[in-house]
């Protein structure tokens, strides 16, 4: 009589390391594809109507019967090529440096005076709570309230001129404008920069401090070698924001100079003017160049922060597939 042999349960083969990155890159596109989708929605099709827009432009003239053209006809790039050549280049070039020109100027000071105020606020002193409520009060004025503040500040007749003890048209088109604007745009968001500086600086360990005392370091060698760099990923962050929205810079200016300025116009508010006109071919056109000037330099700007998040990801896709290789 055979003797039954029972089955002899083979182990399982272990999953393999790429298998189970593969599994959990599906789960977490899973569970950002809503995320994804809403994004798809709200950003990437208004960008792409837009680009389309800027390829048209609204007909003009009469037909052969002696009717007037109504609807749009497809231009290709005549909208981008236009905006570097003849009267509009000269005021597609005059925005362009406006708005480079406040970026640079504001940012710089912004920063500057930011981590003095962060300084400031991160000091044990008596009624700390208060003062830095007084400091964040310019951040939480909308920036229109804070446009007609300083507009009523730079009037003929206002505290900035009584103050100087001259008369100067600080809302005429010109070089004062110009300063009006740095000037106003300075007081409204540097309290930003100073407070995500200060986050930064309360992350710093005070034995990192006490051991530098120790070893005689002077203040400013401090300040140098510890407390700059430390807060650097803080303060990156705060700096590229604050670009980001100084670059498309409209409300401020035109609230406190007004539209139609040379000395202040800026690329958005030139698109806001075509596009009031009815030109909403050549207005999305400087929407366009304006959202690719402001893609470029983020990206140079993260590239030179330090902050490689495409190298960083990369790096990590090439150890996951090298692991699934082996």
């Amino acid at each position: 009589m055979a003797i039954p042999i029972p089955p002899v349960n083979t182990p399982a083969k272990p999953a393999r390391k790429g298998q189970d990155a593969k599994s959990t890159r599906r789960f977490a596109l899973l569970l950002l594809s809503p995320t994804f989708l809403v994004l798809a929605l709200v950003v990437g099709y208004p960008v792409l109507a837009g680009i389309r827009q800027s390829l048209y432009a609204q007909a003009e003239g009469l037909d052969a019967d002696g009717f007037v053209i109504e609807g749009e006809r497809f231009v290709g790039l005549e909208n981008y090529t236009a905006l570097f050549t003849g009267e509009r280049g000269s005021a597609f070039w005059n925005a362009f440096f406006n708005t480079t020109f406040f970026t640079a100027t504001a940012v710089v000071l912004e920063t500057i005076i930011g981590v003095i105020l962060a300084l400031i606020m991160h000091q044990a002193l008596r009624g700390r709570g208060l003062v830095r409520a007084s400091i964040l009060v310019p951040w939480a004025v909308p920036t229109a309230m804070s446009g007609l503040l300083w507009r009523w500040i730079f009037q003929p007749d206002g505290v900035a001129n009584a103050i100087l003890n001259q008369e100067i048209l600080w809302t005429a088109d010109g070089w004062q404008s110009k300063l009006a604007v740095i000037i106003a745009e300075v007081w409204k968001t540097s309290p930003f920069i100073g407070l995500l500086a200060l986050a930064g600086l309360q992350m710093i360990p005070q034995d990192v401090y006490e051991a530098a005392k120790v070893d005689g370091a002077s203040p400013w060698q401090q300040f140098r070698r510890i407390t700059l760099p430390l807060i650097k990923p803080a303060l990156a962050v705060a700096v590229l924001f604050r670009m980001l929205d100084t670059l498309r810079m409209f409300d401020l200016p035109f609230v406190l100079i007004g539209g139609n300025k040379d000395s202040v116009e800026t690329l958005s508010m030139l698109a806001w003017d075509e596009a009031n006109n009815l030109r909403y071919g050549v207005a999305t056109a400087y929407a366009t160049i304006l959202f690719l000037y402001i893609a470029l330099l983020a990206y140079a700007f993260i590239k030179i922060a330090g902050a490689d998040v495409i190298g960083e990801a990369r790096a990590r896709k090439a150890s996951v597939k090298k692991g699934a290789a082996a």
